[in-house]
């Protein structure tokens, strides 16, 4: 153990660790820059093509660039990418639930009403669904 401490120091293995630590962070960076402008609908493809060369061949300068220019309104994005996604996803849960409007009671004898109206049932089977409609 004594001839590894000699040979790679504490402070080779905390510079090591802080290398690494920015070298993730980067990536973190890049993938964070060049999300955000993929999902843009305001960048036209050129402009794009334009912060991915610069990303590409300046890649710290690159990012740093892009965060500094362009990623002032980029948690706004984000949180307006969120807000839609979950406003589908609760349109979507809505659409698909089986606990809709036709539980409530009103709602059920308004549709049994309108299907004697239709000739569909007779006062019998109205009668019927009404009181099972008023059971619950």
């Amino acid at each position: 153990m004594a001839l590894a401490d000699a040979q790679y120091p504490f402070l080779n293995l905390m510079w090591t660790m802080l290398v690494f630590f920015c070298w993730i962070a980067w990536f973190w960076l890049l993938f964070v820059a060049l999300g955000d402008l993929y999902r843009r609908g305001d960048v036209s493809g050129w402009a794009k093509a334009g912060w991915t060369v610069l990303v590409i061949f300046l890649p710290i300068i690159g990012v740093l660039l892009y965060l500094g220019t362009q990623g002032r309104h980029l948690v706004e994005r984000q949180r307006a990418r969120e807000t839609a996604a979950r406003q589908r996803f609760d349109g979507y849960v809505r659409s698909v639930s089986t606990v809709s409007n036709s539980d409530n009671g009103a709602a059920q004898i308004a549709e049994a009403r309108r299907l004697l109206e239709e000739g569909v049932i007779d006062d019998r089977e109205y009668e019927a669904l009404k009181q099972k409609a008023l059971a619950r």
